[in-house]
């Protein structure tokens, strides 16, 4: 499966809770997540979306970027496949 195919999958199961997921396009600061998922009760979500199967596949920048957010006391998640989001999202209580 294709990243792209995945990332649509991975919105419209955020859709159906009732959430957004937001792309996020930041020119000038490379290896931001790739989306911002905003959930019922105002919980928000920075995703790094990646291929599943990847072992990690994140660069340098995207771990000095998910250091930099999680520092901030935001939830980053590297997600590569639906089972490991529903997971999440269940052990959130969402």
């Amino acid at each position: 499966m294709y990243e792209s195919t995945f990332e649509r999958k991975l919105c419209e199961h955020i859709k159906s809770l009732g959430g957004k997921a937001y792309k996020w396009v930041s020119p000038g600061a490379p290896g931001v997540p790739d989306r911002i998922a905003i959930l019922p009760g105002g919980r928000i979500i920075f995703i790094e979306v990646k291929r599943p199967g990847l072992s990690d596949g994140l660069s340098v920048r995207q771990k000095k970027v998910i250091a930099t957010l999680e520092g901030l006391g935001c939830t980053v998640w590297r997600i590569s496949d639906m089972e490991d989001l529903k997971a999440r999202l269940k052990a959130d209580g969402i």
